[in-house]
């Protein structure tokens, strides 16, 4: 299974509310009739998060398909095409991240029925190669930061190998994402011994200073 992870930024002069309302209302259902969509889910950062100003990214979409064959012939159709024409409306195609990504599941607790859901965007770090860091993220920091007790669910989405291949490198390396039943509980495990761990591990594989994080709240558009 290849999940699709597109880092989006919304539309020069277009206020968030009015961006989250266009891709989940007109948007999202446009996405939804392609064939070939296993799943698909819209994270939207928490409006509160922009008291400060702009955030890393104005949301996530997660695509779910088979396998490349699919992927190939899923981009063919005209339901394809209709959705990559309306991305313009709101979307700054300029700043549009899509990769390539493997899912693996870290914690498997269940989805939170109105929890919040933080995704960082990561780096690895310079001169390491990313298969060497792919497998510590997996093996050595994942079963760490599983250790945080308030944390529901944690998912891995590294890009796919293949990616580094090409003359431009991918912009992000991986996304983690994780599950709390709320923001409280979120800001606890920050305080606790197991969130300082996984911190301090972070400078083994990661670039300082490139990780940047959202709190979102996820809406499923197809799938379970």
């Amino acid at each position: 299974m290849i999940k699709i992870c597109e880092v989006a930024y919304r539309r020069p002069g277009m206020g968030v509310e009015d961006f989250q309302a266009y891709w989940r209302g007109i948007h999202g259902p446009i996405v939804a009739r392609i064939p070939g969509i296993r799943r698909y889910v819209q994270c939207h950062p928490s409006l509160r998060g922009y008291d400060k100003g702009d955030l890393i990214c104005d949301g996530v979409a997660e695509i779910w398909v088979d396998n490349k064959e699919a992927l190939w012939a899923m981009a063919t159709t005209t339901e394809f095409a209709a959705a990559k024409r309306d991305e313009p409306n709101f979307i700054d195609g300029g700043r549009l991240v899509e990769l390539l990504t493997t899912e693996t599941v870290i914690k498997d607790g269940s989805v939170p029925d109105n929890g919040v859901k933080s995704i960082s965007l990561l780096k690895f770090k310079a001169g390491m190669d990313p298969a060497q860091a792919q497998t510590y993220w997996r093996e050595t920091h994942g079963p760490i930061a599983a250790e945080i007790k308030t944390l529901r669910r944690y998912v891995q989405c590294p890009v796919r190998l293949g990616a580094y291949g090409k003359a431009v490198p991918p912009a992000f390396d991986g996304l983690p994402m994780a599950w709390f039943d709320s923001v409280d509980h979120m800001r606890q495990s920050a305080r606790s011994d197991a969130y300082a761990r996984t911190k301090a591990d972070e400078v083994n594989f990661l670039e300082p200073g490139r990780i940047g994080s959202i709190i979102t709240r996820e809406h499923v558009i197809v799938g379970a």
